[in-house]
């Protein structure tokens, strides 16, 4: 190492990991301590993942690995494995000495092998049948989209790849023909959007799979205020692949009423809101069926009992919103927002809720906001119930 540059030391998980930086206290390879969150997630859904599919011999991937935080946690983490191979690698020289010395440092030379390439290279390296991956997190600066293609081909069918998009404002509607360039789809900017871009970057890995005969079960999706994260399990199969493209589609909304429509068609789209007739705007195409499967996140709920994460806390109260939300309807309704368009009083959310389901509806919390709230009633049917609500001292 330069003798002008400094390692800082830090802890996370298990593991012990060094970060260079100058005098001056810039890091030289990147570092994220808010992620650590993201990273505990990997851990157990990763431990999920192998005991149900009853997986003995893992072989993993993290091609962009910067400082190799997450795949030298794999290697430490998860256990009853028993035979576990982490491919870490990153492209910039500096990053892959690091992942060297980390490495090194935490006593996986037996486990973990790094690499200095491009990622799209490493990964078309192991598209072959017999070394292809069963894990593999993309976690790029930005979108992953350049990546899926290559990583979808080095993921073995019924392997588990995990995706981290970080350019939330372009999916969230800021910068729409930048999403429609990267994603293949055209975001809103409505009160869900954070929902709408899970929808997208699940969309898009489904139109990449589906090129290579390759189909998809997203397993556990979220989103922050930062970044999108998305698990799916992936099979080979040409049939399996034209029945995840069928649960595509789009998503319409209403700027006046707040009415939201869904549907798997792509032509012949209402043109107007049904309640008020003004014009509905249209998101899509993207994904509209489930984005979490109930028993994947309560075997990872599960396996996080075990675990002393800093963030415990926070990651149980997010696994249980996942999976109490996991069979509801898209989109959410944001009941400060309604109320605030109604003129009225702000309503609990657990009331709000309580009232819906006494009225025969369902109705759940959702992760993506806490003033949220997923349910079959229409917008209508809702706005009365939060005018009967408020009416009440």
């Amino acid at each position: 190492m330069n003798e002008k540059l400094v390692l800082e030391q830090f802890f996370e998980g298990k593991i012990k990991i060094l970060i260079p930086k100058t005098l001056t206290n810039k890091a030289l390879v990147f570092y994220n301590p808010v992620m650590e969150l993201n990273r505990d997630l990997t851990i157990v859904a990763v431990e999920a993942y192998t005991k149900l599919s009853n997986c003995k011999d893992f072989l993993a991937c993290d091609p962009m690995a910067a400082s190799g935080v997450r795949g030298i946690r794999l290697a430490v983490e998860v256990e009853n494995i028993e035979r576990k191979k982490i491919i870490l690698n990153d492209i910039h020289l500096l990053s892959y000495k690091i992942i060297l010395r980390n490495i090194e440092e935490n006593n996986v030379e037996n486990v973990c092998e790094a690499f200095n390439m491009d990622a799209n290279m490493l990964l078309g390296l192991y598209a072959s049948p017999k070394n292809r991956f069963n894990f593999i997190d993309l976690d790029p600066f930005g979108s992953p989209a350049p990546f899926l293609d290559s990583a979808l081909r080095a993921l073995k069918s019924g392997g588990l790849i995990a995706l981290t998009a970080t350019d939330v404002a372009p999916l969230c509607g800021v910068h729409p023909y930048a999403a429609f360039r990267k994603y293949g789809g055209f975001p809103l900017r409505t009160e869900y959007c954070h929902e709408i871009a899970v929808r997208l970057l699940i969309g898009c890995l489904t139109f990449s799979a589906a090129k290579h005969n390759i189909s998809i079960k997203p397993v556990f999706s979220y989103a922050t205020n930062h970044y999108i994260r998305v698990y799916a399990l992936c099979y080979y199969g040409s049939s399996l692949a034209d029945e995840s493209i069928k649960k595509l589609g789009v998503i319409g909304h209403c700027f006046n009423c707040m009415n939201r429509i869904w549907t798997q068609e792509f032509f012949n789209l209402p043109i107007k809101c049904n309640f008020c007739m003004e014009k509905l705007s249209y998101a899509g195409p993207l994904w509209i069926k489930e984005i979490i499967d109930k028993s994947f996140c309560e075997k990872m709920l599960v396996e996080l009992q075990s675990k002393d994460f800093k963030l415990k806390q926070r990651e149980e109260k997010l696994l249980v919103k996942a999976i109490e939300e996991a069979e509801a309807p898209p989109t959410y309704y944001v009941i400060d927002k309604i109320c605030d368009k109604l003129n009225i009083r702000s309503i609990k959310v657990d009331d709000a809720i309580l009232k819906l389901k006494e009225r025969g509806f369902s109705a759940f919390k959702t992760h993506f906001k806490g003033s949220g709230l997923k349910t079959n009633a229409t917008i209508n049917d809702l706005k009365n119930i939060l005018k009967e609500l408020s009416s009440k001292v």
